[in-house]
């Protein structure tokens, strides 16, 4: 983590932590968190997606609150600053959780979300070569992503990403499948996920996480338990973030690094890269 990435962690987690002190919910202290992210370029979303084989930016997000379980989001988005604020317009102006691709383009324009400054994308190649690198490994992944509680007792999680290195046009991970990536439930908890989004959806991690919540376990431990069920089953890397109904928060990893942090309005926000 750099010290600029650290910089605006920090940066973030003081503007979510103040919006809930002056009453908003958690699902708008998510989605102005990410957004912070998102413009900033430092991280593996919006403005600092990754690019898929092609050459395009394909974002993903999704947002969901525990009160009601609504939740929206959107997958293979292109040419937007803000897909988190994308996926909180599908929840809220739509009967839909997901939308994809063109469409989901055409829909986050027509509602005037801010447009990435054009770069060129580079030379094309063809899909035999694209499928070759594709078969190389690489390590380069990450997702922005934030849970919060606010004063009625209402969780809400959400996460944004450009994806991982090497993707085949089209490839979406785990970020915007609900249960997978997050998931939020005023009567188990939120959870935000990232890492490898293949091994990810294999397990459900999200929901499964506040599962266990469900059945008694604190979030340590339910976190420890499904990331280390994802490494047994799937040979996954994945971390977390968890936050209950009743403020107990964790935040693990099975990854050798994980850029996070928190804070409750003392001092001055814990920010690391391991946990």
């Amino acid at each position: 983590m750099t010290s600029s990435q650290a910089a605006c962690l920090r940066g973030a987690l003081q503007v979510g932590y103040h919006l809930l002190d002056r009453g908003s919910s958690a699902l708008v202290a998510v989605e102005q968190t990410i957004r912070i992210l998102e413009r900033s370029g430092l991280f593996n979303a919006g403005n600092g997606a990754h690019r898929q084989l092609d050459g395009v930016r394909r974002m993903d997000a999704s947002i969901m609150e525990g009160e009601r379980l609504r939740a929206g989001a959107v997958a293979s988005i292109e040419g937007i600053v803000h897909p988190i604020t994308a996926a909180l317009l599908v929840m809220e102006e739509t009967a839909h959780v997901l939308l994809v691709g063109p469409l989901a383009t055409k829909f986050a324009k027509y509602h005037r979300i801010e447009l990435q400054k054009h770069q060129p994308t580079r030379g094309r190649l063809s899909y035999g070569s694209m499928l070759k690198q594709m078969t190389t490994k690489g390590d380069r992944h990450g997702t922005v992503g934030a849970v919060a509680l606010d004063r009625s007792g209402t969780v809400a999680a959400g996460a944004s990403t450009g994806g991982i290195d090497l993707m085949l046009p089209g490839r979406v991970g785990d970020t915007p499948i609900i249960g997978c990536g997050v998931y939020a439930d005023n009567e188990t908890g939120a959870v935000s996920m990232t890492g490898w989004g293949e091994s990810i959806m294999r397990v459900a991690v999200a929901k499964t996480i506040c599962d266990r919540l469900g059945q008694g376990k604190t979030a340590g431990t339910a976190a420890r338990w499904v990331l280390q069920k994802l490494v047994t089953r799937v040979n996954g890397s994945a971390g977390t973030l968890v936050l209950t109904p009743r403020g107990q928060f964790a935040i693990s990893h099975v990854t050798s690094h994980m850029a996070a942090g928190w804070w409750d309005g003392k001092g001055k926000p814990t920010v690391r890269d391991q946990f």
